[in-house]
């Protein structure tokens, strides 16, 4: 479909990263396998359905079938590929280092099917400074005849926003490749020329944004590209708790924290991203990622104290939520409390350190009967919160119906929908905790508690069912 030069490409690992990335090589004209070790997933791939929830991908996924095929042999997958992707899980330890267990299973299976042309192995996970070394001494060990100069390692991490996946993929800001051996750099240049010089069609269900030009080509060493990736999303991770610290202070002085990071967001130094108070971050990179940081740094002997009150700063977040309802209904068992939102963020059903999961469980042990709705995460919180009580509800609307309380966890679109001035009559109470500012400034029912704002009149509280 493309007009490139087509590669041929295994991307090993059909996680989140793992799927955009077979599918979006596969659109730009590139042959690809995706590889995993779980046959169901693969066998539901084998069939055009996918095992998550993104936006579109569905769509890009039809376009780009002919150029895909989904496997669990390595040896049907690796040994003709030209670039190899390792895309699996690192997830934490008890002691906050990530699990390499996943890259070392990948890297040795990899190795044992090489074929002695030039095949660059690429760490797309997210790992540890130093893993693009190990792996090449792992490809080294392993693979059955070894070649110093054919087989290369490169560091290309990935920087994609789950709900925007696509678009993160297709128009990057920047392109990051890292290894120390230059014919690995001019391999991936290649792969990625279509995404360098935009010289492909814009699928019409994600659109080139307006203005966008090219992406940044970054060219680092190997462990330098490994840091980028944690740095990155530690100083995100930074932001949200610094706008969620200061939202506590604004709730004491009686000032809005949307007002202060509007004002300090137009600082071209500090830009308005990453500065919405809520509920504190969740999904599966800044916990991981910046306890990561925090146990290299102690490996060493460094402390890295500002990462580490980022960290203690978004778990007394999700205790807040928890004191403004404490505050309102004073005794909760008994309560019922609808929880709007599961998933970590909108438009994905990734439930990975989501806070709604803290949120419920708390609830749960002060002897709330919890009562949730998520437009599309609850199927997979029925796979992987078996362990917490609460109930399903089909509908927001439903959700909060009989509730003393309603705690907005995720700012979906279809919450944004809701007439929220009617809504409360429904409820028992009609206590509103918004920890992802969706509901109106001018909603005049009941009391609404935000994260760093002024509270509404309490007055209204207590409308009758």
């Amino acid at each position: 479909m493309q007009d490139t030069k087509a590669l041929q490409v295994a991307v090993v690992g059909t996680g989140y990263v793992g799927l955009g990335t077979a599918i979006m090589l596969a659109y730009l004209g590139h042959q690809v396998v995706g590889l995993d070790v779980d046959q169901e997933k693969v066998e539901m791939l084998q069939r055009g359905e996918l095992p998550i929830y993104e936006p579109h991908l569905d769509q890009l996924l039809q376009d780009s079938s002919s150029r895909l095929r989904w496997t669990t042999d390595y040896a049907s997958a690796i040994p003709n590929a030209d670039v190899i992707f390792i895309c699996v899980g690192t997830p934490p330890l008890p002691g906050g280092q990530p699990n390499l267990a996943y890259v070392a299973d990948a890297a040795q299976s990899i190795a044992q099917n090489l074929n002695g042309k030039l095949q660059v192995v690429v760490n797309k996970s997210t790992v540890p400074v130093g893993t693009g070394d190990w792996v090449a001494r792992l490809i080294e060990e392993y693979a059955i005849d070894y070649h110093a100069n054919r087989y290369l390692v490169v560091s290309n991490p990935e920087f994609l926003r789950e709900g925007t996946a696509l678009g993160d993929s297709l128009y990057p800001d920047r392109i990051v490749l890292g290894s120390d051996s230059p014919a690995g750099i001019d391999r991936l240049v290649e792969l990625y020329q279509p995404l360098l010089d935009q010289q492909f069609e814009a699928p019409a269900y994600v659109p080139r944004p307006d203005g966008y030009t090219t992406p940044q080509l970054v060219t680092t060493s190997l462990s330098s590209a490994e840091m980028i990736k944690y740095a990155a999303n530690a100083f995100l991770a930074l932001k949200i708790s610094f706008a969620n610290e200061i939202a506590g202070l604004c709730e004491c002085v009686d000032a809005d924290i949307q007002e202060v990071t509007r004002g300090i967001g137009y600082d071209q130094r500090i830009g308005p991203q990453f500065l919405s108070a809520g509920a504190g971050w969740g999904g599966s990179c800044f916990g991981k990622d910046t306890a990561a940081l925090i146990s290299i740094g102690r490996e060493y002997g460094y402390t890295m104290p500002i990462l580490t009150a980022a960290v203690e700063v978004n778990q007394r977040q999700r205790q807040v939520v928890i004191s403004k309802l404490q505050q309102h209904l004073h005794r909760l068992k008994g309560k019922r409390v609808a929880v709007l939102g599961m998933a970590f963020k909108p438009n994905t059903d990734d439930l990975r350190d989501a806070p709604a999961h803290d949120c419920i469980a708390r609830l749960a042990d002060l002897g709330v009967q919890v009562v949730a709705h998520d437009p599309v995460a609850m199927p997979r919180a029925r796979q992987e919160w078996g362990h917490l009580r609460y109930q399903e509800a089909a509908s927001a609307a439903e959700a909060m119906r009989g509730a003393d309380a309603v705690i907005i966890m995720t700012e979906w679109d279809e919450y944004r929908q809701i007439d929220w001035s009617s809504a409360p009559r429904g409820m028992r109470n009609s206590l509103v905790i918004d920890t992802r500012h969706v509901v109106p400034d001018n909603c005049t029912m009941g009391v609404v508690e935000r994260i760093g704002r002024r509270l509404t009149d309490p007055l209204a509280m207590q409308v009758p069912a």
